[in-house]
């Protein structure tokens, strides 16, 4: 790894991943050492697995939401002075080796925040009611509302500076906080950048009616004003 100037940590949410946390931080411990994994009241032994692993556990009592889980963590990071914080999940769809292409933008000046994308040059083989109707949506609902241009509207893999994280706060608890994020970045003017990634799909993926939810937090939401 080449960012030994860099203060990184890695901010895992997990709810109840005993099954997947441990193939998925020694993936990421070969690309960073700081990782922080938020366990979002698990009932299984996903904080146990993540410990004996070597990464910084967090624990919410009750299950809160993943954008509450990565609001810890990077108040966290805030506290133990980093450089750049990458969010990643803890079900493993995300390529732990892919994190260096969305950290390198920022180490080199070119972004403050840098959104992965599934919809770039590398495929991702991405549900068709994702893919064809809740995506096209969330991207019309970006633009209208933030002027966000972006290719992959609702991506959980993204790196953020200091500057960044620091003073934005994620308010929306639950999987809203993807569109926060977007909004807050462009209506601040906050230079970003995408990069492509790769998203693993197995019997997971959004449905229609979680994207109904989002969008209805987004609405009700406090930084839509």
């Amino acid at each position: 790894m080449n960012n030994q100037n860099q203060k990184i940590f890695c901010i895992i949410p997990a709810f109840n991943e005993e099954a997947n946390i441990a193939r998925v931080l020694d993936d990421v411990k070969k690309i960073i050492n700081n990782i922080i994994v938020v366990d979002d009241g698990s009932e299984d032994k996903t904080a146990e697995k993540a410990q004996k692993k070597g990464a910084i556990v967090l624990r919410h009592i009750i299950n809160r939401g993943q954008g509450a889980a990565l609001q810890t963590g990077n108040d966290y990071a805030n506290k133990n002075n980093a450089d750049i914080v990458v969010h990643f999940d803890a079900d493993g769809q995300f390529l732990a080796e892919e994190i260096n292409d969305l950290i390198k933008p920022i180490t080199r000046k070119e972004a403050d925040v840098v959104f992965g994308s599934r919809f770039l040059e590398k495929k991702s083989n991405i549900p068709f009611t994702k893919k064809r109707i809740i995506m096209p949506i969330a991207k019309t609902v970006n633009k209208l509302l933030a002027g966000a241009n972006l290719t992959d509207p609702q991506s959980g893999f993204r790196a953020m500076n200091r500057k960044t994280f620091s003073s934005l706060e994620i308010e929306q608890d639950k999987m809203a906080h993807c569109s926060e994020i977007i909004f807050k970045t462009f209506n601040n003017k906050i230079p970003s950048k995408e990069v492509a990634i790769t998203v693993i799909y197995n019997d997971f993926g959004q449905k229609f009616s979680g994207g109904i939810k989002i969008f209805k937090d987004l609405l009700l939401g406090k930084f839509i004003d």
